[in-house]
């Protein structure tokens, strides 16, 4: 159980990593320099599908860490 977590975790982290670098904020540096819209949209698609799966690994990756500290 305890190499199944870890190994999980291993996983969910690389993932974390995968879509918070997929979605699409802002435009780079341009934004420091006042090059940024600011507007409220509805997130719609992959964008929508990257935001809640961020959100689900967030929640998998405290799973994990969790089960991985009270096992011994």
């Amino acid at each position: 159980m305890k190499t199944f977590l870890q190994i999980s975790l291993i996983v969910v982290s690389i993932l974390i990593v995968v879509f918070v670098l997929m979605q699409n904020q802002g435009s780079g540096l341009g934004t420091a320099f006042g090059g940024e819209t600011n507007f409220y949209r509805t997130k719609r698609g992959a964008e929508k599908f990257l935001f809640y799966g961020t959100i689900a690994l967030g929640v998998a990756f405290v799973v994990c860490i969790l089960g991985l500290l009270t096992i011994k």
